[in-house]
């Protein structure tokens, strides 16, 4: 499974970014997907999930500003952000699991390079 991301860069406080996760190799429609994120200095936290119907799952950090989309056609998940924080700056990580359960619990199946967030005060 490769996961590719892109979309991140420089924005100020209050901006908006799109990151997006090209999936291959893999049935992309059954595996549950999520975003994840390292500050630096920090440890890696989870943002959000997608199961493959759909069902989504944000961590407090995330809920009513991001939202996570896929599109099954296209093996692309999405992760729209809004009204950003200097706080989320971070590298923002895609990756594949078997369900929201188990990459919940830490297990997870593929993952990215990653994308730099930088949010400016």
């Amino acid at each position: 499974v490769q996961l590719a991301e892109s979309g991140g860069g420089l924005v100020q406080t209050g901006g908006s970014l799109r990151l997006s996760c090209v999936a291959s190799g893999t049935i992309f429609s059954v595996k549950a997907m999520g975003w994840y994120r390292q500050a630096p200095g920090k440890e890696p936290e989870m943002v959000a999930l997608i199961s493959s119907s759909h069902s989504t799952y944000y961590t407090e950090s995330a809920k009513g500003r991001f939202t996570i989309s896929r599109d099954n056609a296209k093996n692309t998940m999405y992760l729209q952000m809004n009204n950003l924080k200097p706080e989320d700056t971070a590298m923002y990580y895609c990756a594949a699991g078997g369900t929201m359960a188990t990459m919940a619990g830490g297990t997870l199946d593929a993952w990215g390079q990653g994308t730099l967030v930088t949010v400016s005060t």
